[in-house]
């Protein structure tokens, strides 16, 4: 398969995998992320990682390195389950965005915390964020400026002494280019999350599927029964895609 030329040189694909962080259960993420914390006074990432996000990796450098350089990356869906399963790794608990990002931000935000909220446009951008947060919100900042844009208006409200949590809901790969350069570019302490699409699932723009198909791994056939249009080229093209890169390990 041949790649744009600005793509990262051939990588075997267990190199990607090898990244995750695999943990049995929520709580044992959670555990970590505090005394992590408590070790160190800097700016902590977390992404997650699903079929897209893997094929996107693969598209261009600076994609790849921005998801690689995320102190968590998390597996997220039955594609990367399978991934790990067919080159015998260990697959862990599927720690999705949906379900664990309202139980990291309900661990972190405290009275010491500055909550920021940049992604998705309004009235969704309120209405979730309020949902997920409370009213400990700082800031937010709908998701259609340039990155530049977002580590201005960061560097304007964040105090250095004070704990951030900081969602990102612009979708990959923006949120994981621009959490690499907050961590690398803002002094402070906190934990910034790619969110993908949490700040609209929480304000009931999207809906979940229901338990049963959750339980049966198919959430994503149902987000693109419900979404045929912007969902197809990432499910119906980039699934046989994501699975012959895994097969031929290209």
């Amino acid at each position: 398969m041949v790649m744009q030329t600005d793509s990262p040189a051939t990588v075997p694909v267990q190199q990607i995998l090898q990244k995750l962080a695999i943990y049995d259960n929520a709580e044992a993420l959670l555990s970590d992320l505090q005394q992590q914390f408590q070790a160190q006074a800097d700016f902590k990432t977390v992404g997650f990682l699903n079929q897209h996000g893997f094929n996107l990796m693969l598209k261009d450098r600076s994609t790849f390195d921005a998801f690689l350089n995320l102190d968590y990356l998390l597996r997220d869906g039955i594609g990367i389950s399978l991934a790990l399963k067919y080159f015998s790794m260990p697959q862990g608990a599927n720690l999705n965005g949906t379900d664990l990002i309202p139980q990291m931000v309900n661990r972190f935000n405290t009275d010491c915390t500055d909550c920021f909220v940049l992604g998705t446009q309004s009235p969704w951008l309120e209405q979730g964020s309020h949902k997920l947060i409370g009213e400990n919100i700082k800031a937010t900042k709908d998701g259609f400026h340039s990155l530049d844009s977002y580590i201005s208006f960061l560097r304007h409200h964040i105090e250095p002494g004070r704990f951030s949590l900081i969602v990102l809901a612009m979708g990959m790969p923006k949120q994981e280019i621009l959490a690499e350069r907050i961590k690398q570019e803002l002094q402070g302490r906190g934990l910034i999350i790619c969110g993908g699409a949490i700040i609209d699932f929480q304000a009931g723009r999207f809906k979940r599927a229901p338990a049963w198909v959750q339980k049966c791994s198919l959430e994503w056939l149902y987000r693109l029964l419900k979404e045929p249009k912007r969902l197809f080229r990432r499910y119906v093209i980039g699934i046989p895609i994501f699975l012959f890169r895994i097969v031929f390990r290209v």
